[in-house]
């Protein structure tokens, strides 16, 4: 099948995962996934998952399959993703990559040079040096050994920062890897990435109405279930709601404090798809025109 792969990111609350069955009901598609923290089980309201009506209307691939203790890497997301769009492929449907975590898409799509290095003794080391010492401490170490990945990662972002560190420090020690990582550029594989260019005011308004979905879908328990040793503890809305939940702060403390960290992952995230050359802004009403005219795609076929 020569069809193309069309890869759909966006801010967090800006209408992907609506948009992506939309157009995957038109045009004969399946989702994959390319959200870091919808990966994982069991955490459908704090990472807003596809719903169970959702999943009903379109094959979702890469969505709530791992375990939220497992740790998961740009690179093993490369590796699910090609293959997931293979499978896809083959069965003559059009894949449709949906998420807001650039780093998964980047490293799918080819543009950035991945190191699987693993080293238990050392991730051992750096989860005691996380606990002894801040994020800012992690970030400016990070600095110090790759300041070009630093420069990609926000200080806060404990997970990735100290990933990254991980990979840096074990350059020295675990073998290069043989054999270059298979993404969509190296197997021939046309892409089409649009980034969803939602107004800044409107984007806010559906944060406020998000947070007040979550709240009411049952955040609170959900947290108190997943606690703060999971891998994707750190998902905007855990922390906050942790936080009310022993004692630090009051409803509306935690409700503002979650809409504000909300929004400021969401300008992260317009940053970095702004800064990405292969990013291409759409409004969302054009991303079907843009998908029938980049990729030649047509109508669902019979």
């Amino acid at each position: 099948m020569s069809d193309g792969v069309l890869i759909l990111a966006g801010a967090t609350a800006s209408g992907k995962t609506p948009l992506a069955i939309e157009l995957a009901e038109e045009f004969d598609a399946e989702i994959i996934g390319a959200d870091s923290r919808q990966i994982y089980r069991g955490m459908p309201v704090g990472t807003a998952a596809p719903s169970a009506a959702e999943l009903a209307r379109v094959p979702h691939h890469l969505v709530a399959f791992l375990d939220p203790e497992e740790r998961y890497s740009a690179a093993r997301y490369a590796v699910d993703a090609l293959r997931a769009i293979e499978a896809v492929r083959a069965r003559g449907k059009r894949a449709i990559v949906v998420g807001g975590t650039g780093f998964y898409i980047r490293a799918l799509a080819g543009g950035v040079e991945l190191a699987p290095q693993y080293d238990e003794a050392l991730r051992a080391r750096l989860a005691a040096e996380a606990l002894l010492h801040p994020p800012e401490f992690l970030y400016e170490w990070l600095a110090l050994r790759d300041p070009e990945r630093a420069r990609a990662l926000h200080r806060g972002d404990s997970y990735r920062v100290l990933r990254a560190l991980e990979i840096a420090l074990a350059r020295d020690t675990v073998p290069a890897r043989t054999g270059a990582l298979r993404t969509l550029s190296s197997e021939g594989v046309p892409w089409l990435l649009l980034f969803l260019d939602v107004p800044p005011e409107e984007l806010d308004e559906r944060i406020a109405a998000r947070t007040q979905r979550m709240l009411d879908a049952g955040l609170l328990e959900e947290a108190e279930r997943i606690g703060d040793r999971a891998v994707a503890a750190n998902a905007v809305g855990y922390p906050q709601a942790l936080g009310y939940l022993r004692g630090w702060s009051t409803v509306r403390e935690m409700r503002a404090a979650l809409g504000r960290a909300t929004r400021r992952y969401a300008r992260r995230q317009r940053a970095w798809f702004r800064n990405d050359p292969a990013a291409q802004c759409c409004p969302p009403a054009g991303v079907a025109g843009a998908a029938r005219e980049k990729l030649g795609w047509s109508a669902k076929r019979e």
